[in-house]
């Protein structure tokens, strides 16, 4: 499963979001503006900016193409 950590008005986390649903996977958002007993987890993954891209067995921040194909 794909959690994308994200917050309003965020313009990488929408392209982020829109990246994965163009390529048909399946994801779960947490938006740490509506949820933020979250934020504490994101800076424990040792990140101060959304998004926040999390699987199994990858963490990584940013809209980052590359990385999300290697996920989907």
């Amino acid at each position: 499963m794909i959690t994308v950590y994200s917050k309003n008005n965020c313009m990488q986390c929408k392209m982020t979001k829109k990246f994965l649903e163009q390529n048909g996977a399946a994801y779960q958002e947490i938006n740490i503006d509506e949820m933020p007993e979250k934020i504490d987890y994101v800076k424990h993954l040792g990140f101060t900016s959304v998004p926040v891209i999390e699987t199994a067995e990858h963490v990584f921040s940013g809209f980052q193409p590359a990385k999300l194909k290697e996920i989907i």
